[in-house]
């Protein structure tokens, strides 16, 4: 999505209310607690976009927070929340502030521009930034049958099974606690919209390069019923058959590894 600032702008303003954020975020924050639990855990978010996932962190308690985007248009947004962001690349996460480890790293939509092996390279990475017993919780677009208008105005080219993403995380060390899809209850609506924008794109009565993303605010009363229909989701099913998104938690499956580090 580097290069298309309008994106960046919508997720600016609408990331801490918006009915997907917000869940997403719930997530995030429940695994950690579920997993780890304390208060100020070191959190990295691995491309972070304008840091809306780093300011809730931040106002959970999770003081000792940072991130990297490599759009210098996300950091310049999240910046201006006054979040600890760098311009980095996904794909050198090695070369990220050297050294530090963390309890968790979130890395949340951002897999899709990666290659496969470009994939297996940054998770392998990620486990290495681990401390003994921390979290890897990622996020990404799910299943091809729900690429639509969204996709192509942030620039995305695929997306991804369930078995696929659990494939790169055995290949790359790492075990997985969780892994499902979700907006389960809401996938009926969602595909319809995108199936009707994949019409209207085979027609012609959508040109791809005036396409704008999903990222926008419903009426309020259908922001806080999406919201409430995903929290329950979330509670009531730990592992959702089917979704648009798929939410993963890992950690570290190396032996090589956890003797290192607990050395």
């Amino acid at each position: 999505m580097i290069g298309r600032s309008n994106e960046y702008e919508r997720m600016f303003r609408v990331e801490r209310v918006l009915w997907w954020y917000r869940a997403l975020h719930d997530r995030v924050l429940r695994a950690m607690g579920r997993h780890i639990g304390g208060k100020n855990l070191r959190v990295l978010d691995a491309g972070c976009g304008t840091g809306g996932l780093l300011s809730r962190l931040r106002d959970a308690g999770h003081l000792d927070v940072r991130g990297f985007d490599a759009s210098p248009d996300a950091v310049a947004f999240a910046r201006q929340r006054g979040l600890d962001v760098d311009q980095h690349d996904l794909c050198d996460v090695a070369t990220f502030r050297p050294g530090e480890q963390y309890d968790t790293i979130v890395c949340n939509d951002v897999l899709l521009y990666l290659t496969d092996e470009e994939i297996r390279q940054t998770l392998k990475s990620f486990r290495e930034r681990l401390r003994p017993g921390g979290l890897l919780i990622t996020n990404n677009c799910a299943l091809a049958i729900f690429f639509g208008a969204h996709d192509l105005s942030v620039g995305g080219s695929r997306r991804f099974t369930r078995t696929e993403l659990l494939a790169m995380g055995a290949a790359a060390g790492l075990r997985c606690q969780q892994a499902t899809y979700w907006s389960f209850v809401l996938s009926p609506l969602i595909l319809a919209v995108r199936t009707w924008q994949r019409f209207q794109l085979r027609r012609g009565w959508l040109k791809p390069e005036a396409v704008v993303s999903d990222v926008d605010l419903p009426p309020a009363l259908f922001n806080r019923l999406f919201y409430w229909i995903n929290r329950r989701e979330a509670e009531w099913l730990t592992a959702a058959p089917f979704g648009s998104s798929v939410f993963l938690i890992f950690t570290p499956d190396s032996p090589a590894f956890n003797e290192r580090t607990n050395a």
